[in-house]
């Protein structure tokens, strides 16, 4: 058997997010299906980290064991014939890699980077409709950076949450935390990047993060009152889960 690293990228919107489920379509399954039938083998992905519905990803990584091909390829020509039958789904086999066999595409990352796109502008968006937050009214980024600054470190991340999370510990290490703005067309929009990183996450916890530095921006919450939600550990005291539409898993470090 060979073990083989796939970078992936996807378009989540029409997906019920990475995990295979019953009767709804997957990212997961849609990839899987497609190395099948290029390959005649069954094939079992195991991932970095897996994203909820809706959510995007231009470098997620998963890992699948396979037995040798029928004739020789390289690493490009199994990328090639992936995406050939994933063809016309929204999802892509960026790169493909042949790794060693204690390569755990989840267990041995080191990092992971997220970025949350909120656009801001009174129209909503024609061609990116699905993929950023469409959010209207004005946000204070400067308010919103100050109130990041508390979560970064190692806390108990409850507050931040969801409810249904099956992690074992609620304590996690935020290592980075910035948000940056940028012109996003001629009639005064503008797009809000929220990034972070860290080893790993929380279900919802990067959502549930940008809802409530939202409030932040709004003016309804102070700075402060991030690091009092923070230390409250209850779910109930944070703001609300940001929509799917604007996070994207960038990439993953090993």
């Amino acid at each position: 058997m060979t073990r083989w690293k796939l970078t992936i990228e996807y378009k989540g919107t029409d997906y019920a997010g990475w995990q295979r489920q019953n009767d709804v379509p997957s990212v997961q399954q849609a990839i899987e299906e497609a190395i099948s039938k290029f390959s005649g083998q069954d094939a079992t992905l195991h991932v970095a980290g897996r994203t909820d519905a809706g959510v995007h990803a231009c470098g997620q990584v998963a890992h699948v064991d396979l037995e040798p091909f029928k004739k020789p390829m390289d690493p490009f020509e199994v990328s090639k014939a992936i995406n050939a039958h994933l063809r016309p789904q929204p999802v892509a086999i960026v790169k493909a890699e042949i790794v060693s066999d204690d390569f755990h595409a989840r267990f041995s990352a080191l990092n992971k980077l997220y970025r949350y796109r909120i656009l801001r502008r009174g129209a909503p968006p024609a061609l990116e409709q699905g993929l950023v937050w469409h959010y209207k009214k004005p946000l204070d980024v400067g308010a919103m950076r100050e109130g990041a600054a508390h979560l970064l470190g190692h806390h108990d991340f409850t507050t931040f949450r969801d409810s249904q999370c099956q992690a074992k510990s609620p304590f996690k290490t935020l290592d980075r935390l910035d948000l940056f703005v940028r012109p996003y067309d001629d009639g005064g929009g503008e797009e809000i990047y929220v990034e972070t990183e860290g080893r790993s996450f929380l279900h919802h916890m990067v959502r549930n993060m940008v809802g409530t530095l939202v409030l932040v921006g709004e003016g309804k919450w102070q700075p402060g009152d991030m690091k009092v939600a923070l230390e409250a550990r209850d779910r109930t005291k944070g703001g609300p889960t940001a929509p799917a539409d604007g996070l994207y898993l960038v990439r993953v470090d090993y």
